[in-house]
């Protein structure tokens, strides 16, 4: 019996924390809703400068690696293909349409170690920082050789500090 309260308040207090995790991501994704859809890839795309294979790391406000974007499919981390064009960059997030950032959108790319809950061997993430909805942000990847693709975007965008 004397076991029974302790538990009860143990179990209470999960799940306090989880009703609060719920209740900030839906804050988070409402106050974000106005964000416009992402841009698909156009028909006709030039030859890729680079393709490469990894994961997609996160979304994040340009200079705030801890300040997630939480909509339009980019909350969640997942497998991910990226492709260099000289008309942009296509994302092809596992589960989700393909999506293009346009070269005229990109601010800078460059390196990164650590964003959101991903900490990585040192310049271990590319980062694109590109305009979406009128608001800088950073596109966080870790891909098999991200030296060779960072190469590649700065040649249709200019390099940026680390993002972190």
């Amino acid at each position: 019996m004397d076991r029974v309260t302790p538990t009860v308040v143990i179990l209470g207090i999960v799940l306090l924390v989880f009703v609060g995790l719920a209740l900030g991501w839906r804050a988070r994704r409402s106050r974000q809703a106005a964000l416009p859809a992402l841009e698909v890839p156009p028909a006709t795309l030039g030859a890729p400068l680079a393709v490469d294979d990894g994961f997609y790391v996160a979304t994040t406000h340009a200079e705030a690696p801890t300040d997630r974007i939480a909509v339009r499919g980019l909350g969640f981390r997942a497998r991910a293909g990226v492709a260099v064009h000289p008309e942009g960059v296509v994302l092809s997030i596992a589960g989700r349409p393909d999506v293009f950032i346009p070269t005229s959108a990109i601010v800078g790319v460059g390196r990164a170690t650590w964003t959101i809950d991903r900490v990585v061997g040192k310049d271990g993430l590319v980062f694109v920082r590109w305009t979406y909805g009128g608001t800088d942000v950073d596109t966080n990847l870790r891909v098999a050789e991200p030296a060779s693709l960072v190469a590649a975007l700065q040649t249709i965008a200019p390099a940026v500090k680390e993002s972190a």
